[in-house]
């Protein structure tokens, strides 16, 4: 089944956009990890917030991301830009309009 993470990061003030862009950095490996949907944004409303819409090919296939080297950087550069409010869910996808079951 699918796996979906969609979350928020708090920054903190002034950090956003620099957190956004350690986000966006490619990382084609993600792919082969069984990603499949990254999205990053902003809400002009929450100026120190990040959101992350993820989907997985399986929660295991989320958590194993995390030991990748680029994962790990990218974790690591933004974790002192970020307030520790973080906020979200995950959930298994059941389907969609947009595609065949």
């Amino acid at each position: 089944m699918t796996f979906a993470n969609v979350g928020s990061l708090g920054t903190k003030p002034g950090q956003r956009d620099a957190v956004v862009s350690i986000l966006l950095r490619p990382k084609p490996e993600l792919r082969g990890a069984g990603c499949l949907l990254y999205e990053v944004g902003v809400n002009e409303e929450s100026p120190d917030t990040v959101f992350v819409c993820e989907l997985w090919e399986s929660a295991e296939a989320h958590q194993g991301s995390l030991q990748l080297d680029s994962v790990r950087a990218a974790i690591s550069e933004a974790m002192p830009l970020l307030s520790g409010e973080m906020g979200g869910t995950r959930f298994t996808v059941l389907g969609s309009p947009l595609r065949n079951p």
